[in-house]
């Protein structure tokens, strides 16, 4: 079987997504809730809230993208750790929902993205999804990985990568 674009989507946006909804847990354990929302990286960056928002619109968007269908409606309203954990939830279910052959039919489909002012890119889904939708999607996640770990939350490599679970080799 060949690693196709349904292998380099679907599974990553979930496991992403899955990661960035356990951080939460993790976070609410050790820090106050409304200081963390509110926390930023720069001052000119986006919230810890929004990096979750877009992390979420990246995954939704590239699959229906890919799938060409419209994505689910998900406004920007997330104001406590629940709520974007329900929205994490939102989006794995959509992803998970996305059929492996409707998600693989995008590879060639022509994908149009139009930003405001008039200016944007064309792609074919292959194109879209290595050069654009994956590199948006892991810059938000990481993001909101350095806000958490810059307002002081424990976390580390394995954090992020938890959704490997523990190592399964033993020492020898």
């Amino acid at each position: 079987m060949t690693f196709s674009i349904y292998d380099a989507s679907a599974p990553l946006f979930v496991n992403g997504l899955a990661d960035m909804r356990q951080w939460l847990d993790k976070a609410a354990a050790e820090k106050p809730e409304a200081e963390l929302l509110a926390a930023r990286l720069a001052p000119d960056m986006l919230p810890l809230t929004a990096q979750y928002q877009i992390a979420s619109d990246s995954a939704k968007n590239a699959i229906a993208r890919l799938c060409g269908i419209e994505p689910p409606a998900m406004p920007d309203t997330e104001a406590s750790f629940a709520e974007l954990k329900e929205r994490c939830d939102k989006t794995i279910a959509f992803v998970q929902g996305a059929s492996r052959e409707a998600v693989e039919a995008g590879e060639h489909r022509e994908v149009t993205l139009r930003f405001p002012g008039g200016i944007g890119f064309k792609f074919t889904g292959r194109d879209y999804l290595t050069g654009f939708a994956l590199p948006n999607f892991f810059f938000h996640v990481t993001t909101a990985y350095g806000i958490l770990r810059a307002s002081g939350v424990a976390m580390g490599k394995p954090d992020f990568m938890q959704h490997l679970g523990p190592p399964n080799l033993s020492a020898e």
